[in-house]
Order: structure tokens, then C-alpha cells, then sequence
């Protein structure tokens, strides 16, 4: 897992490294879970949205683009810097999401909460403790949608484990829908997953 002088190292390359993996382990159907948490976030002027883990903003821009009251959160600062380069009225923080949320942002409920490819950084028990936190923040009849590598099942993840054996990157919690929503039941969170693709799906709150 590459920690925040890693990321602000790779800032520059990140969307072409996406770019090259599209069709592959760990973005296969990276533009199609942006595309589908696009869609399901049906934007409307001034509609408050939060993107945790935002990056370099290539979803979060989107929202920019319609309108959009944007918030957003990242742990490197460069990644945070070309964000603002495209997005100069958004209220950007730079902070580590597995702390929660940043200080700023607790008094404040949002219409969206959006995070796509971050939370495998964090092992199942910290994604519970962040989706909950998360859904206090939503707004009446809000909605949180995670889109990651993810996978159905443990033995789907496995399998691509195996078939992926030389990239695979063993220091992250790559989501299993059948363990999580489980969880996620136990707090009393109601939730719905879809599959994507062969390693990603969005996780619906």
C-alpha cells in the first residue's frame, strides 16, 4: 500500500496507469463505476456532495461541471493540487480518511457521499466504522455509494487472485460482498451491491 509520499509521487502518472490496466486487475471497469456512481447521483444546482479519497478528482469533476456543491478529502496534497486545478471553487481537505472525517466537515450533512477506488486501504472493521460515520453525514434521503475493486464472493476474489498472482497487491482489503453486507447488517445498515466488472462493484448505502 503506498503511503502519502508514494501517492504524491505517483499523482502525476495515476490516470495513465489507470488508462493502461483498463481491461485488466485493479481497473477493470474503472470508467464504468464512475460512470454508473454518475448516474446515480442525479445532480441538481447547488446539490451538496462530499467524494472521500477523491484523488486527482476525475469523478468529482463531473459533479463540478453540473453545479455541484463540492467537498472533498485526500491524503496527498498533489493529488489534491491538480483537483483544485479543475475544480477552484470546491472545499478541498487534505486528510486521512481512515481517521474519519476531518474536522471541518462534521456539522455538515450532503445530499451525496461518493468514494471511488480508496477504501481497500482500509481492513473490513475500518470500512464499517467509516461507512457508518459517513451515513450520519448523509442528508435526509441522501445516499453513500463506494465503487472499488470488489468482488461478490471470497472465492471470486480469489480467483483472481490467482490469475493476477504477479500484481496483485497483497496489502489491500479488496471488499467481498457477501462478508461485508453481512457486517453491515450486524450495525444496522441496510445496503445493496452490484458487480461491475471481474474485480470491481459498487456497494449502495
Amino acid at each position: 500500500m503506498r503511503d502519502e509520499k508514494g501517492f504524491d509521487l505517483w499523482s502525476n502518472e495515476y490516470n495513465e496507469s489507470v488508462r493502461k490496466s483498463l481491461h485488466s486487475y485493479p481497473f477493470d471497469g474503472y470508467n464504468d463505476v464512475l460512470d454508473v456512481v454518475y448516474r446515480m447521483v442525479t445532480v441538481k444546482k447547488k446539490k451538496r456532495i462530499l467524494d472521500v479519497g477523491m484523488g486527482t478528482g476525475v469523478l468529482t469533476q463531473r459533479f463540478y461541471q453540473d453545479s455541484a456543491e463540492i467537498y472533498g478529502i485526500d491524503f496527498s496534497e498533489k493529488m489534491l493540487e491538480q483537483a483544485r486545478e479543475n475544480m477552484p471553487d470546491a472545499v478541498l481537505v487534505k486528510w486521512d480518511f481512515s481517521l474519519g472525517l476531518p474536522s471541518e466537515f462534521k456539522d455538515k450533512r450532503f445530499d451525496a457521499i461518493v468514494s471511488t477506488y480508496a477504501l481497500h486501504h482500509l481492513n473490513d472493521g475500518k470500512k464499517i466504522d467509516l461507512i457508518a460515520e459517513l451515513k450520519q453525514s448523509l442528508a435526509p434521503h441522501g445516499m453513500l455509494l463506494i465503487g472499488d475493486v470488489a468482488f461478490e464472493t471470497g472465492e471470486a476474489r480469489e480467483k483472481c487472485r490467482e490469475e493476477y498472482s504477479e500484481v496483485w497487491d497483497s496489502d489491500e482489503f479488496y471488499m467481498t460482498a457477501d462478508t461485508l453486507l453481512y457486517q453491515l447488517k450486524e450495525k444496522g445498515i441496510s445496503a445493496r451491491y452490484r458487480q461491475i466488472s471481474s474485480c470491481a462493484g459498487i456497494l449502495e448505502i
